[in-house]
């Protein structure tokens, strides 16, 4: 979903928005939204996850149309974010590359690729948003429901983080609730001090 956003402020890569509905009689529901797009983008992308009986995301799928007016609230939070100022990696499960992907976007803007590694980890190709984009532009898919490749089906083996983590002097892991946990271990496994790990994760709430 891209938005215009009147008298913008500039997001920082990694932050998220909230989006409030409001019906007729005022009654209101609200979600929040990580950002994918660049700051330097002019238009605010936010990932959509459509889920079954989702109240604002079934709302946004079916019945948003072009020239609709939302309710907005952001850009929000300063601990997950990356501004290219330490080499990093990044280490992301279904949904939770999309801050991942604004990091990645800001960092080929300014040249700083090298200073990001991301890992990303879903069940299937196509139930990881930005998989093309992501593969694409270096980052190292794992997928534990398919075959990528010639890689076998598998979350991402310890040996495959070690050269990413050896560089890495913060590391971002963002996802499921399980998922954070289990990454965050990994992270532990191979090196990654614990008290440069930053954690998002979240559940699904629709």
């Amino acid at each position: 979903m891209r938005l215009h956003v009147d008298d913008r402020v500039d997001h920082l890569p990694g932050q998220h928005y909230v989006v409030r509905l409001r019906a007729p009689d005022d009654y209101t529901a609200q979600r929040s939204y990580s950002v994918a797009s660049d700051p330097d983008d002019p238009l605010l992308e936010l990932m959509v996850e459509c889920l079954p009986g989702g109240e604002v995301s079934g709302f946004l799928y079916d019945v948003a149309e072009v020239g609709d007016v939302l309710e907005l609230r952001g850009p929000i939070g300063g601990w997950f974010v990356w501004e290219g100022d330490v080499p990093a990696l990044c280490l992301a499960g279904g949904s939770g590359v999309v801050p991942v992907v604004a990091m990645t976007r800001y960092a080929r803007r300014l040249g700083l690729q090298d200073r990001l590694r991301v890992v990303a980890v879903a069940r299937t190709w196509d139930q990881l948003p930005y998989a093309a984009e992501l593969s694409r532009h270096g980052a190292f898919v794992a997928l534990t429901r398919e075959n990528l490749g010639e890689r076998v089906a598998a979350p991402p083996y310890p040996s495959e983080l070690e050269a990413y983590a050896a560089r890495a002097e913060r590391a971002y892991v963002c996802g499921s609730v399980g998922f954070a946990s289990y990454a965050t271990r990994l992270l532990e496994e191979v090196g990654v001090a614990t008290d440069t790990i930053r954690v998002e994760q979240f559940g699904e709430t629709g």
